[in-house]
């Protein structure tokens, strides 16, 4: 059955009424800041401290936009009699975010957690060279990085955690054992003297 004449014309012309008639949800964006999920990837922090200068983060970034130079120290022997250690001194560490292509390897493979999302997202500028973030603003970066989300309340405690409470518990157990006996010594000491006497 062929069709009938202008039905296509008439079922465009429904759509376009039925959309007429519902109330528009046009974001407002420079006003009003839109809300954005807790995992949302807008920029990369450095935790400075964390680097270890391992190089993984630059080695597994399938675009090769970080950047990173460093130099060796030698650290003096901890103990006396102990060898001289050498430890990299991060020089340099940037991030060219006209490159990126924002997948996260870098932040998924970093073993020192120094890489983190934080859901900043405008630092859109006109000149393209002024994307390569250097240390200092991947460090302005990270004071915008949200803290974790809190952990299930039914999950079972971390091993870490839980070896570690252990621990504090056997010392402090320990600890209460020897000021018992040395109470029990103090309090002994008198009277094995008027015992003596």
């Amino acid at each position: 059955m062929p069709p009938i004449p202008g039905s296509g014309l008439a079922k465009g012309l429904a759509v376009t009424l039925r959309t007429m008639t519902k109330k528009t949800v046009t974001a407002q964006y420079p006003d009003v800041q839109p809300e954005l999920p807790p995992r949302t990837r807008g920029v990369i922090g450095l935790f400075e401290e964390n680097c270890t200068v391992c190089m993984l983060c630059a080695r597994e970034c399938p675009d090769w936009c970080i950047y990173i130079d460093s130099h060796k120290e030698t650290v003096p022997p901890a103990a006396p009699g102990g060898r001289e250690r050498s430890r990299n001194v991060l020089d340099r560490f940037a991030i060219d975010f006209s490159l990126c292509m924002y997948c996260g390897i870098c932040i998924e493979v970093c073993p020192f957690d120094a890489l983190f999302w934080s859901p900043e997202f405008e630092y859109a500028e006109t000149d393209i060279h002024e994307l390569t973030h250097e240390r200092d603003k991947l460090r302005e970066w990270m004071w915008t990085v949200p803290e974790p989300p809190a952990l299930d309340p039914k999950a079972e405690e971390p091993k870490e955690i839980a070896a570690a409470r252990k621990a504090a518990e056997k010392a402090a157990e320990k600890a209460a054992a020897e000021k018992a006996a040395a109470e029990a010594a103090a309090q002994a000491g008198p009277e094995a003297q008027e015992e003596q006497q």
